[in-house]
C-alpha cells in the first residue's frame, strides 16, 4: 500500500488573482492559451475579435468569432456571484451584436440565473445557444494558482453533439485535423507573429486573428485542385473599401510577403491571396515543404497586413472618391 501523503487542494479568492473584471480578468481569458481552457469545455474553436466592444452606450467583454460556424460569440465576465444586472447587459449585448452563442463565466451562479440560461437554450431554436461556466481558482501548498472552467448549464443535447461529431469523422477529415496539428507544430518552432497555439480542426482551412475585427489570415488546402493557400480575408459593409486602400500599396505589399496575390471582390467578403500551385495535401511525405510555405507566408503577411489594418480609414477613399 502506498502511504505517500497527498497535497490539499486549496480554493483561492478571485479577486486575489483578479482585481478588476475589465482590467485584469477579461485580457487574460482573451489570451490564446486561456481562451483554449474555455475552447476545451464547451468544445468550440474561438478567435478573439474584441475586448470591451461597444454596444450602444455599453461595452460587451469580450467578443468572438465561432470559426466552426462564423457565427458570433459574446463572452461576459464576472468575478462576483451571478446577479439580474448582468444578466440583462448579457441579453442587450447580445441582440445589439446579433450574437448566436452566449457564454456568461462567473464566480457562482444563482440558481434562478441558471434557470433563465436553460429555459432561454429551450424556447430558443438550434441557432441560438447560451452557456454558463462557474471560474475556479485552486492551488497546492506553495503552487503556482490554476484556473478552472465549470460548466453549468448548455444547450440540450449539447454534450452528445460533440461527441457524435468527434466519433463521426471521415478519413478526410482525420487527415485535416493531423495536417493542422503538424502545421501548428511548425508555426509555434518558427516564433513568428502567428501562433499554432490553437485546437485544429478537422476542415481545410485554420483562421488566425491579425488584430482587427472584420479581418482574418486564413491557411487552407484545396484537394480538387492540388494547391495550398494563405489569404487576408475583409468582411463587413466597407470590405471594399478598405480593399482599394489596401490595393493602393500592393507593390510594397506584395514585394514585402515575396510573391504576388490575387486581390479579389466577392459581395460584402473580399479576399488577398498566394498561392503554392501543384502541391498534394494528401501527400504526407510533402507536408513539411508545404507547411514550411504555410508558415512563412501567413507570418510574413501578418507583419505586412497587420500595422496597415491598424490604421485603415474608410473616409481616406471615400474623401478622394469625391
Amino acid at each position: 500500500m502506498n502511504t505517500q501523503s497527498l497535497g490539499r487542494l486549496k480554493r483561492v479568492e478571485l479577486r486575489e488573482i483578479w482585481n478588476s473584471e475589465s482590467a485584469d480578468f477579461t485580457p487574460w481569458l482573451a489570451r490564446p492559451e486561456n481562451l483554449a481552457v474555455l475552447e476545451e469545455a464547451l468544445g468550440m474553436q474561438l478567435e478573439v475579435e474584441a475586448e470591451e466592444k461597444e454596444v450602444g452606450p455599453f461595452r460587451a467583454d469580450i467578443l468572438c468569432k465561432d470559426l466552426g460556424t462564423n457565427t458570433w460569440v459574446l463572452i461576459e465576465n464576472q468575478l462576483e456571484r451571478t446577479d439580474h444586472l448582468h444578466l440583462g447587459q448579457l441579453l442587450t449585448y447580445a441582440a445589439g451584436l446579433q450574437a448566436v452563442t452566449v457564454i456568461w463565466v462567473a464566480a457562482r451562479f444563482a440558481d434562478e440565473h441558471r434557470a433563465a440560461l436553460d429555459w432561454l437554450n429551450e424556447i430558443t431554436d438550434g441557432r441560438f445557444r447560451f452557456f454558463g461556466l462557474e471560474v475556479e481558482v485552486c492551488r497546492i501548498g506553495d503552487s503556482l494558482p490554476a484556473a478552472r472552467l465549470h460548466v453549468v448549464s448548455k444547450p440540450n443535447e449539447w454534450s452528445r453533439a460533440i461527441k457524435r461529431r468527434s466519433e463521426n469523422l471521415s478519413d478526410r477529415k482525420v487527415t485535416q485535423v493531423r495536417y493542422w496539428t503538424e502545421f501548428h507544430e511548425v508555426l509555434n518552432a518558427a516564433g513568428g507573429p502567428v501562433s499554432g497555439n490553437r485546437k485544429p480542426q478537422p476542415e481545410s482551412w485554420m483562421s488566425y486573428s491579425v488584430g482587427r475585427s472584420g479581418f482574418t489570415l486564413d491557411a487552407a488546402t484545396t484537394f480538387q485542385k492540388r494547391r495550398i493557400q494563405v489569404s487576408l480575408y475583409l468582411s463587413g459593409d466597407k470590405a471594399k473599401l478598405f480593399l482599394g486602400l489596401l490595393k493602393q500599396q500592393r507593390d510594397a505589399i506584395e514585394e514585402g510577403v515575396g510573391c504576388p496575390f490575387e486581390w479579389r471582390e466577392m459581395g460584402k467578403q473580399c479576399r488577398i491571396t498566394a498561392y503554392l500551385e501543384n502541391v498534394d495535401p494528401e501527400d504526407e511525405s510533402d507536408w513539411p515543404r508545404q507547411h514550411e510555405w504555410l508558415a512563412t507566408k501567413i507570418n510574413a503577411m501578418h507583419a505586412i497586413f497587420s500595422p496597415r489594418i491598424r490604421n485603415l480609414n474608410a473616409d481616406d477613399l471615400e474623401e478622394g472618391e469625391h
